[in-house]
């Protein structure tokens, strides 16, 4: 336990013993008096009356020292469990994203059940957003403010090229308030460890720095292999959320037609490297539901918990009791 002004704390408790110190003095004095008097101090009901009093004596010397440990702000650190950390929203903006497979479109989907799950997180939850094309963009550092989270998604457009790698380093960048980068040779780089936190990563799995841009899912981009190995070492799980369809259709991407469809492969690797679950989405409801099916760690910190109300109204027991016995036994207050 500890207390925000020992100070108070001290002299409310030298007042209670100096209290104590009183009282019995006085009842030394009186004894003493009583016993020159030839006046016996055992046994008849005058005794009795005698211990009721300074039973009420004691009982309000002990109010006033539970009232000075509460006066000196008292409280106990307490462990508390709940949904803590940071997610990071990690959205695909590239052209093939602009695609009508998914209604209205792949990533009017992918918005929506961006903010479904934001409204669905509670304000203990940081939560961030990366706009990634090739290089990765950081929109939203992560925030609770979800408000301004929600409005970063809602001005998110399409257009670009997709790295899968390098959205996730932008996404541990974001969480590490650092930036992250492999190495020229490909060699992983130690960020600390950051178990309580999540990347959420929405895309059609097409990758174009690794070839995978038709939706073939024969190649992994080994940039995104080696993030996910970062991510993994640093305790990060990533969610990977398909958006698009396996049948796929074409879309006008600089004014050329191109055919893309849904290439979980990549995405499923993602998951699987870091611990995360791959959530296959075919239409905006199944988009939907991932918000409530992805679990946030429970984290547990420690919090202080007052015990100020607690000791006044022990306080206030004591200081009506010894205030009653006085009173019923001498017809006095004090």
């Amino acid at each position: 336990m500890t207390f925000a002004d020992p100070a108070l704390l001290a002299i409310g408790l030298m007042v209670a013993v100096a209290l104590a110190l009183a009282a019995i003095a006085m009842r030394r004095r009186r004894a003493a008096a009583l016993a020159a008097a030839g006046v016996a101090t055992t046994g008849g009901p005058g005794q009795s009356r005698r211990h009721a009093r300074l039973t009420g004596v004691w009982l309000t010397i002990a109010g006033v020292a539970v009232l000075a440990v509460a006066v000196a702000g008292p409280s106990a650190t307490v462990p508390v469990s709940h949904a803590s950390g940071t997610v990071i929203l990690a959205m695909d903006v590239s052209g093939s994203m602009a695609a009508t497979d998914v209604s209205p479109d792949r990533l009017a989907a992918a918005k929506q059940a961006a903010l479904s799950f934001i409204n669905a997180q509670p304000g203990s939850v940081n939560i961030g957003v990366v706009a990634f094309q090739q290089g990765g963009l950081e929109a939203a550092l992560p925030t609770a403010n979800h408000t301004a989270t929600a409005a970063a998604v809602g001005r998110l457009a399409p257009g670009g090229g997709t790295s899968l790698g390098d959205a996730i380093l932008a996404s541990l960048s974001a969480i590490t308030h650092t930036t992250v980068s492999l190495g020229r040779n490909g060699s992983a780089p130690s960020i600390g460890y950051w178990p309580s936190a999540t990347i959420v990563l929405f895309s059609d799995g097409q990758d174009e720095s690794s070839g995978s841009g038709t939706g073939s899912g024969t190649e992994t981009d080994p940039t995104a292999a080696a993030a996910a190995a970062v991510a993994e070492k640093a305790g990060v799980h990533i969610d990977t959320v398909g958006v698009g369809t396996a049948a796929g259709t074409t879309v006008d991407v600089d004014g050329f037609h191109l055919f893309t469809a849904l290439d979980p492969a990549a995405l499923e690797s993602i998951s699987r490297t870091t611990g995360g679950t791959y959530h296959p989405a075919s239409d905006a409801a199944e988009l939907n539901g991932i918000a409530s099916s992805i679990d946030l760690r429970l984290t547990v910190t420690n919090q202080p918990l007052p015990l100020a109300g607690a000791f006044i109204a022990l306080a206030l027991v004591l200081l009506a009791a010894g205030a009653v016995l006085t009173v019923m036994r001498t017809g006095r207050v004090v």
